[in-house]
């Protein structure tokens, strides 16, 4: 009876749009990375929510009723796109009869048409490929000059939906800009001694971030993506990076480390957990703090398999 009362509640809240701060628009994202960037530009007239959280998969996110209540009252939804979302968040968008945030509506924002994107599949793809994303890869975000462009996009929707605020989107936008370019000049400048050097990454979080820091990703713990790693594509693995002398393990934080931790060990290599989003760590407060983070690990480790 509880239960059945509990979910009387969320239905009737869900049916009474619920009070907001005066004036700022409402605004959900998929992601923190998109939450981040959506509260760089938006500053005071915006309140900005992600629905999934930096330590989560985002492929995986548990639907919870208080999301639904979050999504009905949204002015504007952000999403990473490209499918990253498509097993968790549909259903939400529409449980949340919400009319602003449906698909192709005014308020349905998809950040992947601003960014470049990579590994867009040629020819047919099957679930024999494992999850392999038709649109191309959606971990987009881990490059900074695509973190740009999202921005960009997401000043320029709202100044459209505030034209009031324009020239402050406008001005918020340019002092993020000057902000981002002056970091990624000293995270290239960081990164530059260690160009070229090859890495395997448990899943294939990091294309956008390994082109924009020259580094080479030569192989994956996944045997393809999405799929759990087998003794043979493990004994493989090793195999490689003993010929290839490539001692860097790449994790993100929601993945088990038993099996990198073996492959460390049959290659004298080193497992670096690296958060690809902001949140995968209490520290990694915004999209500048992500790369801080990330870049300093990479750093260490390789400074310590060299």
């Amino acid at each position: 009876m509880a239960a059945v009362g509990a979910l009387a509640l969320v239905f009737a809240l869900l049916a009474t749009p619920p009070a907001r701060a005066a004036g700022k628009l409402q605004i959900m994202t998929a992601t923190t990375d998109l939450a981040a960037l959506a509260q760089e530009i938006g500053g005071d007239k915006v309140e900005v929510e992600s629905v999934a959280r930096g330590y989560q998969d985002p492929h995986f996110v548990d639907a919870k009723p208080s999301f639904l209540l979050k999504l009905k009252r949204a002015d504007l939804l952000i999403v990473v796109g490209l499918d990253l979302e498509i097993g968790w968040l549909p259903p939400l968008i529409t449980q949340s009869t919400n009319p602003k945030i449906q698909v192709g509506a005014a308020g349905y924002f998809d950040a992947s048409r601003f960014a470049k994107i990579l590994e867009i599949p040629t020819g047919q793809v099957t679930r024999a490929e494992g999850d392999v994303h038709p649109l191309g890869n959606p971990h987009y975000w881990l490059d900074p000059e695509n973190g740009l462009r999202i921005a960009k996009g997401i000043a320029d929707k709202l100044s459209q939906m505030r034209s009031a605020d324009a020239a402050y989107f406008a001005q918020r936008y340019s002092d993020f800009e000057q902000r981002l370019k002056q970091a990624d000049q000293r995270w290239l400048a960081e990164m530059k001694p260690y160009a070229g050097r090859k890495v395997v990454t448990y899943h294939r979080s990091w294309p956008n971030f390994a082109e924009h820091f020259s580094l080479n990703v030569g192989g994956y713990v996944e045997p393809r993506p999405g799929i759990p790693p087998s003794p043979q594509h493990t004994v493989e693995l090793i195999q490689q990076m003993k010929r290839d002398a490539v001692k860097i393990i790449v994790v993100e934080p929601y993945f088990d480390l038993k099996t990198p931790n073996s492959i460390a060990r049959e290659t004298a290599g080193q497992v670096v957990v690296l958060p690809p989003s902001v949140g995968g760590e209490k520290e990694i407060t915004d999209y500048f703090k992500l790369f801080d983070y990330d870049i300093a690990k990479l750093k260490q480790a390789f400074d310590a398999t060299h």
